[in-house]
């Protein structure tokens, strides 16, 4: 039996609930990447203590989660390079750019972190990811945040937290059917070779 697909999806109205509204700083970022903390050499890898700075990508387009709930039972999640511009959109109109937690603990909350850059990947716009990111797809989201709280910078140092995860409400599309999923492959192939 396939495991069900479902695209999740927002609006672009601001006072509805679909949305991200937190980062967490995780140790297992569901989009199987972990952020940058450090200068990136080929041999070796150095904290920048100066810099305090944690960056990389926060929503991944087309990467499937998987997810188990009462209502859907176990499924795969994913999210479309359009939603994820919909969505960091609307995460910067509506100032979340402070809202972090640690392990998508709301009781965790954190001070003394802000998202200062924040782009999606776009290669027609002339905008490419991160050098230790180019393999992801045009229509990822990244993010860096600035880290004052010397408590968080330890958990960073110590890898205690790793990546990024969104924490939001999200609305679910039908999911695809089998003809659906095999044509969608079929389209990202044909424009791999093509590209």
């Amino acid at each position: 039996m396939d495991v069900p697909r479902y695209e999740l999806k927002i609006n672009d109205q601001v006072n509805d609930v679909a949305e991200v509204s937190f980062v967490a700083l995780v140790d297992a970022p569901a989009i199987k990447r972990d952020f940058l903390a450090f200068k990136d050499e080929p041999v070796k890898i150095e904290f920048n203590e100066e810099q305090r700075i944690i960056t990389g990508p926060l929503m991944v387009p087309e990467q499937l989660i998987y997810r188990q709930s009462e209502k859907f039972g176990e499924h795969y999640v994913f999210f479309s390079a359009p939603t994820i511009k919909q969505i960091a959109i609307k995460f910067s109109k509506k100032g979340f750019q402070k809202n972090v937690n640690i392990m998508h603990e709301a009781d965790m909350q954190v001070d003394g972190l802000t998202m200062f850059e924040s782009f999606i990947s776009d290669p027609a716009r002339g905008i490419s990811p991160m050098n230790a990111f180019k393999d992801l797809p045009a229509g990822t989201w990244f993010g860096s945040f600035y880290v004052e709280n010397p408590a968080v910078w330890d958990l960073v140092k110590a890898g205690k937290v790793k990546g990024f995860s969104v924490e939001g409400m999200f609305d679910y599309a039908k999911p695809a059917t089998n003809d659906e999923q095999k044509l969608e492959a079929l389209k990202k192939f044909i424009s791999q070779i093509f590209n």
